[in-house]
């Protein structure tokens, strides 16, 4: 068993912890491009997530991971297999959602799949070899330094995104099969920018830098000494906290039909892109849809700063820039710059909520385990429900209180 850095053991970058959550939350959201300098635990944090994921049934033997739920996305082994058996459903077993990564130097055939030349020479026969779009099927599949890709495998990756199949004719073979995977990209601007058509498929974009604050820093340094000093202990120090984090995930997930689109959230969302420049109709429905995320993540209604921390999320990427201009990610400070009949907060003073705390600076959170919160004695937070904006990062002993702060 591989033993990856706790994601709950991860320090600060509190906006890229949110953004893999709710991609996870809801795989509509279109997946998470994280930029920023090296060494800020990008690629940490993605493979970290392999821990929270949720389970999924697949059907048995399903080289595809097929829903045994959903035949109208079956492969075509599937349908010709069990496409007569209705109403019985397939063998079906249950998994861990797949978090499958793609190497820089990969091959067009290990991306696609290809013609099985052992069977092929041994046999005479033509069998399809799938590839690692076929293994990321309903999961996630994660490219580190995503700019640096080859250019017709970001072709290959931009026809299955759009079209949730993969399409291979290899000597005499045809396969089409289901690719319905939520993309997760990491890269350092400084080495280049991404093609603007593989950019925009990312749903989320968010910024990562080196911690500013001293305290901080001595705290990743700990952590980090304490985990390569002995990993199995370190990971399962942290096993009970994540399983629980997985299981909020879970419910989020099932929460999430039920969250109700507002009028007002609708125009909010709309107004935002408006006001930002933001070409084409994909930010607004982004946006929408992870301010629904996040109201089922916190489990009570769309408000206005779901909207304004979904439009941070969703819309750096798709503003309209200048060549060689950086991606702006001051969205509140742009939205305060405009002005208008609709009141919208600037940098860093978050429209709070009746009963809800404002967000602590980041200077606040020292030292490990602290919380950035006041607590009542006994451990648990002065705040009901908790007022954290994550919710979920509290290390410090317990009582929790919703595994609160």
């Amino acid at each position: 068993m591989q033993n990856n850095f706790p994601f709950l053991a991860l320090v600060g970058q509190d906006k890229m912890k949110m953004a893999l959550i709710l991609a996870v939350i809801n795989p509509a959201l279109g997946g998470v491009l994280i930029r920023g300098e090296k060494g800020t635990a990008k690629s940490t944090a993605v493979r970290a997530m392999a821990a929270l994921l949720p389970g999924q049934k697949a059907v048995d033997g399903c080289p595809y991971g097929c829903d045994p739920d959903s035949p109208e996305k079956w492969c075509s082994r599937c349908h010709e297999l069990y496409g007569r058996r209705e109403p019985e459903s397939p063998p079906s077993r249950f998994r861990v959602r797949p978090l499958v990564e793609l190497p820089i130097g990969a091959t067009e055939d290990r991306l696609l799949g290809s013609l099985n030349l052992e069977k092929a020479m041994a046999d005479g026969e033509s069998v399809f070899e799938p590839g690692l779009l076929a293994q990321a099927n309903r999961g996630i599949l994660y490219v580190d330094e995503v700019n640096l890709l080859d250019d017709f495998l970001v072709d290959v990756l931009l026809d299955a995104a759009a079209m949730g199949r993969n399409f291979v004719e290899r000597e005499g073979v045809s396969v089409t099969h289901p690719a319905l995977f939520t993309l997760i990209g990491t890269m350092n601007p400084e080495e280049g920018e991404l093609r603007p058509q593989l950019l925009d498929r990312f749903g989320l974009c968010v910024e990562v830098k080196g911690l500013a604050d001293p305290m901080l820093r001595q705290e990743v340094i700990r952590e980090r000494l304490a985990y390569e000093s002995d990993p199995e202990a370190y990971v399962l120090g942290f096993a009970e906290r994540e399983k629980e984090l997985g299981v909020q995930i879970e419910k989020a997930g099932a929460r999430l039909p039920g969250v109700e689109l507002t009028d007002e959230a609708l125009r909010d969302a709309v107004d935002v892109a408006l006001r930002l420049g933001v070409d084409g109709h994909r930010g607004d429905l982004t946006v929408v849809k992870t301010a629904m995320t996040l109201a089922a993540w916190e489990d009570r209604p769309l408000d206005r700063e779901m909207v304004l921390t979904a439009a941070e999320l969703a819309l750096p990427h798709r503003m309209r820039r200048k060549p060689f201009q950086d991606v702006d990610f001051n969205v509140r400070e742009r939205l305060a710059e405009g002005g208008g009949a609709t009141a919208w907060p600037a940098g860093g003073q978050a429209t709070v909520s009746p009963g809800r705390a404002p967000a602590p600076p980041p200077s606040a959170r020292v030292g490990r385990g602290a919380c950035s919160w006041p607590r009542a004695p006994g451990g648990n937070c002065r705040s009901d429900p908790c007022a954290c904006s994550l919710r979920l990062w509290c290390r410090g002993p317990p009582p929790w209180r919703r595994l609160a702060c």
